[in-house]
């Protein structure tokens, strides 16, 4: 049977990644069944509306980053009254998006999805500025110090994390220390590394209406 979250990738066309590991095995459904689900045929269905085009970026953005449709929307619409130029916008919201302390567990290596992250983050796992943080939407900023917190270390989720650790590379603004398992945050994300499968500018266009 395959996964619900697996059939998110198979509608949207897009690989997620939302699976962590398997994403990148030939277990994967989108490289077998790379067509949405409930098809009959092995086809991709007519272009979209506009509209259509518009809902299909949003969700694809939603999912990668595992939010909440009010959670998206709200990113979006505060972002829309501080700034008129989309390129400014854009580039706004995966700052915001990116600095989620989920997002960076995730980016760190830590957790083999965000979904996995949120969930770790949730449970107290992690430590921002030796401060226990639980908040999965907490809003790092630069010279904020994350560490994964000296009791979760050997939990059997971070059983593996130094030899997980060893093949992870963080983007360029973040900086993990291995040894230490702690990171800090060197510089604000950019778009252009965080490589969103989403069209942001139909997002907006879809929050816009």
């Amino acid at each position: 049977m395959i996964d619900a979250k697996c059939k998110i990738c198979r509608r949207q066309g897009v690989k997620l990644f939302l699976k962590g590991e398997k994403c990148f095995s030939p277990k994967c459904p989108m490289v077998k069944k790379a067509y949405p689900p409930g098809m009959r045929k092995k086809r991709r269905p007519t272009a979209p509306s506009e509209y259509g085009k518009e809902l299909k970026e949003k969700q694809k953005l939603k999912n990668w980053y595992v939010l909440s449709e009010r959670q998206l929307g709200n990113y979006v619409r505060n972002i829309l009254k501080r700034r008129s130029r989309v390129e400014d916008a854009s580039a706004l919201l995966i700052q915001e998006l990116e600095t989620r302390l989920d997002n960076a567990v995730f980016r760190l290596g830590f957790a083999p999805s965000r979904s996995q992250a949120r969930q770790l983050v949730s449970h107290g796992h992690f430590l921002v500025n030796g401060r226990p943080i639980n908040a999965p939407s907490y809003r790092l900023r630069k010279g904020d110090k994350i560490s994964l917190k000296p009791s979760s270390q050997k939990k059997k989720s971070f059983e593996n994390i130094a030899t997980i650790l060893k093949k992870q590379r963080p983007p360029s603004w973040l900086k993990l220390d291995q040894a230490s398992l702690q990171a800090e945050v060197l510089s604000l994300p950019n778009l252009e590394e965080a490589l969103p499968p989403s069209e942001l500018s139909s997002v907006f266009e879809y929050y816009s209406r």
